[in-house]
């Protein structure tokens, strides 16, 4: 693509260098912002994140033979050849350029963004199923990576760089996919990762502070001021919310679009839940409720536990109802789906039920923890541990929530990255007092989760927290391929030979 064709499309303050390349005839191959994906025709796009900033990769850039690059300021150490465009915003620029590169996919979707603290990726990932079992080809991405036909890729973030959104949305639409679900993180609209896309449908499912650090977001207004942008900024034509949370009038102001409620609680929601039930059989734990919505009501039936899995369901109710999906449909299908990472049950050969989730918060791990106990297990085990460098304050929190809700609890390593693990379990450890629940402390996660499983019995329930959908561990900086389903499987193929 003619490089401006791609200028068009941003606010920039300066050429510099404009004549070491003719703007209206040098062709753009690709644009980047990982130097280590240049290549001779890249644009080079400098970003400035939390750790490190790409103005100081741009020699590595041009090393590779890029030559053309967008960036805040002037780059010193480039040499004379290299034609610098000045922007205010690279983070906007990178969107708006990648937009244009990819012929403006999104435009062609229709896009379902959900937000909130919690619930994102089970109720993105009903929709998603639901979606393409009736008859809508759909993909998805988000925390479990992004998925479309039979293709599926594993991302670092939740919400990939609008590079990577722009890449997708286009593969998709090349093979007649055109509605997508994408989980839409804080931290993808406080950094404009999302900027310049239309959403046809936003979601809300609630609000709890998290993500809140030196590298993250600096308070909880700030992490609230940017979920409330997807409903405000975003040019959402329905907006399905959580009725019963109390951060949904906040969410709510400012909104034109049309709004739908769900709730338990809240009669005024347009769908509502009640007569809850749980259930508990050989490899499936569940809840069903009836569903009241559009003057009529339905059973509804999931294998997902807990009171908060209503609310997942009932958000995707009102998606799939505005996707135009029968309520049959809708029920039908719901009750088939299994997700990958999310309260992933496998039965154990002596009665005991190993459950996977991603839970790696406070108030993700209470919710699962009170989810399960209403199951009444013999003993309800939590194994858990909290990620290296970043979010400390999680730390307190899973240790007060772990030491309080559990029988027995097993903290390890989650993602220890440089950070030594005997540090992070010691800082959690340091929070079970008195009248805690008693722990055991084991560094490797396998180890781990292989005493927990040795010495479970019949009608015990054992909790792995923080991994979910994830294979790998990320340890000094590298990611080890781990996968807590294959240890566990392996476990019950040798019990059930021997």
């Amino acid at each position: 693509m003619l490089l401006s064709q791609l200028l068009s499309r941003i606010e920039y303050t300066e050429i510099i260098n404009p004549k070491e390349q003719n703007i209206s005839t040098t062709d753009i191959a690709a644009l980047c912002c990982d130097s280590r994906k240049a290549y001779n025709g890249s644009l080079f796009v400098c970003i400035a994140g939390a750790l490190v900033d790409g103005h100081e990769y741009a020699l590595s850039a041009y090393n590779k033979m890029c030559r053309v690059f967008v960036a805040e300021h002037p780059i010193e150490n480039l040499p004379d050849d290299a034609v610098v465009v000045i922007t205010p915003d690279t983070r906007v620029a990178l969107a708006l350029l990648s937009d244009e590169f990819f012929g403006h996919p999104s435009r062609e979707m229709k896009i379902i963004g959900i937000t909130g603290t919690k619930g994102k990726t089970t109720s993105s990932l009903l929709i998603y199923n639901m979606l393409n079992a009736n008859g809508i080809p759909t993909g998805y991405i988000g925390s479990n990576g992004v998925s479309f036909d039979d293709y599926h890729f594993n991302t670092v973030n939740t919400t990939p760089e609008s590079y990577d959104l722009h890449y997708y949305m286009r593969r998709m639409l090349d093979i007649g996919i055109n509605t997508l679900v994408m989980e839409v993180s804080s931290q993808a609209l406080k950094f404009n990762r999302v900027h310049g896309i239309d959403f046809d449908i936003t979601v809300f499912t609630n609000l709890y502070p998290d993500h809140i650090g030196a590298f993250e977001h600096p308070d909880y207004d700030d992490y609230k001021n940017a979920k409330h942008s997807l409903f405000t900024s975003y040019n959402s034509k329905a907006m399905i919310y959580n009725a019963d949370d109390a951060a949904h009038t906040e969410m709510l102001a400012g909104t034109t679009c049309k709004s739908v409620g769900v709730a338990i609680d809240n009669t005024a929601a347009e769908y509502r839940a009640s007569r809850i039930a749980f259930f508990r059989s050989p490899g499936n734990i569940g809840v069903s409720f009836d569903c009241w919505g559009e003057n009529k009501k339905y059973s509804v039936s999931l294998s997902f536990p807990g009171e908060f899995s209503v609310y997942n369901a009932m958000t995707a109710i009102a998606v799939c109802r505005e996707m135009g999906i029968s309520f049959d449909s809708i029920v039908k299908t719901m009750q088939k789906i299994r997700i990958k990472g999310r309260f992933e049950t496998i039965e154990l050969p002596n009665g005991a039920t190993a459950v996977i989730d991603y839970a790696h918060n406070g108030v993700s791990l209470k919710a699962a923890l009170s989810a399960l106990r209403v199951y009444n297990p013999n003993r309800l085990v939590c194994l858990f541990g909290s990620i290296g460098g970043r979010t400390k304050m999680r730390r307190a929190e899973l240790g007060l929530v772990a030491s309080r809700d559990a029988d027995f609890c097993i903290i390890t390593s989650d993602n220890p990255d440089n950070e030594p693990p005997s540090a992070i379990i010691g800082e959690i450890a340091s929070y079970f007092t008195v009248g805690s629940a008693p722990y055991i402390a084991i560094a490797d996660r396998k180890k781990a989760i292989l005493y927990a499983l040795e010495n479970s019995s019949a009608g015990d329930i054992i909790l792995l927290a923080g991994k979910g959908h994830e294979t790998y561990q990320l340890i000094n900086g590298l990611r080890e391929y781990f996968s807590e389903a294959e240890i566990i499987k392996d476990f019950c193929a040798q019990k059930s030979e021997a």
